[in-house]
């Protein structure tokens, strides 16, 4: 297979050979004005469902899984973390299972989902840093229940997103990051010193920095503050154009700059439904006609994304005034690294995960053409 395009990181218009699930050679084409773009699939850590199915759902289909997997190609995602937030243990274990059992089924599927990301139960229960997370299943940390759902995910789980004021937190850390799962701080209303022991134990991300917080804070310090001036973390954010101002965007990759910035859509599963009401385990949640996701009557709460990663590189050029490389990476190349993926470069040798599209600065737009994963063309928009 050979996709021609201007490259990403040059502008220059190259060839891109691919054979074996791998590229084999990247070589000058002829210049035209028309060239769409190329780049490596974009990779986002924190996807929680589409059109109405969540990963967390006790009633998690097999199909459902592959469905919502599959869709994900039509927004250039070739790899991806299926998060499973807050629920009963039942629940979750379920779930797990059943994007384990998907990934044993669909060699493709396998290769989508590049680990499992755990936000939740282990997170703050106050109003604001709690988000849309149900309060009657927020708990304390448990190595046992993790190893537990460890198992019943086929060992996919390899990232964890908890509040360092949990109990148990420290030695929770300490013990899954020895298992070389990275642990993230989100959710939180941890204080300076619970942020610190968190990190000294081995948290590396903060989740969706500047949001699951509350609504006013101490001017300083603060968890936000703690977390944004902490060298040792890596900062994923929400650059979807409701989760954060672009002053806040700004002001944590400015902080944190292009290599410790992590662009992720955190996709509810009521991505891609029309507006109006939903109800799901338990909860009411409306998408608004903007396209913002918020618990219902309390719409000061958002329930996670409803746009997928490529309006937040989008999002986060006009936003930044970063390059197209820059912000492509952020969602790319930085994850691939910090989660030890193989993926995430468009280079001679790497494997064949690319993407091609078209960019409109001036409508804060990309438009995907095509994805292809492991050199098999999964989406076209022809």
């Amino acid at each position: 297979m050979q996709l021609t395009g201007r490259h990403y990181q040059t502008g220059e218009p190259v060839t891109v050979s691919m054979a074996d699930g791998r590229i084999t050679e990247i070589s000058s084409a002829p210049t035209d004005d028309n060239l769409p773009w190329i780049a490596p699939g974009l990779f986002d850590i924190q996807i929680n469902g589409y059109g109405g199915v969540w990963f967390s759902d006790e009633r998690l289909t097999v199909d459902q899984t592959l469905e919502v997997l599959h869709a994900h190609y039509q927004h250039g995602i070739t790899r991806m973390f299926p998060t499973l937030i807050t629920n009963s243990f039942e629940a979750l274990e379920h779930g797990f299972a059943t994007i384990g059992k998907a990934c044993e089924q669909e060699p493709w599927a396998n290769h989508m989902v590049a680990g499992c990301h755990l936000e939740g139960p282990y997170i703050g229960h106050e109003d604001g840093p709690r988000g849309a997370h149900p309060l009657e299943h927020v708990r304390d940390c448990d190595l046992n229940e993790f190893e537990k759902l460890q198992a019943a995910s086929g060992g996919r789980i390899r990232l964890v997103t908890l509040a360092p004021e949990r109990g148990n937190a420290v030695d929770f850390v300490r013990g899954v990051t020895g298992q070389g799962i990275i642990v993230a701080i989100g959710h939180t209303a941890a204080n300076t010193e619970q942020i610190t022991a968190a990190v000294d134990a081995g948290a590396r991300l903060s989740t969706h920095l500047g949001n699951g917080a509350h609504g006013i804070l101490p001017r300083h310090p603060n968890y936000i503050w703690d977390q944004l001036g902490e060298p040792r973390l890596t900062a994923s954010i929400i650059a979807d154009g409701h989760h954060l101002p672009a002053s806040v965007v700004r002001s944590i990759y400015f902080a944190k700059g292009k290599q410790k910035t992590i662009l992720t859509c955190d996709a509810s599963g009521l991505a891609g439904c029309p507006p109006g009401e939903y109800d799901y385990h338990g909860g009411r949640f409306e998408i608004l006609d903007s396209g913002k996701i918020v618990v219902a009557g309390q719409r000061q709460y958002l329930a996670g994304s409803g746009v997928q990663t490529e309006v937040c590189v989008a999002k986060m050029i006009e936003m930044t005034g970063c390059t197209l490389a820059d912000a492509w990476e952020m969602a790319t190349t930085n994850p691939a690294k910090l989660m030890r993926t193989e993926t995430g470069t468009l280079e001679t040798g790497a494997i064949a995960d690319a993407t091609v599209f078209r960019h409109s600065p001036d409508r804060e737009h990309i438009e995907i053409l095509e994805t292809i994963s492991q050199g098999v063309r999964r989406f076209s928009c022809d």
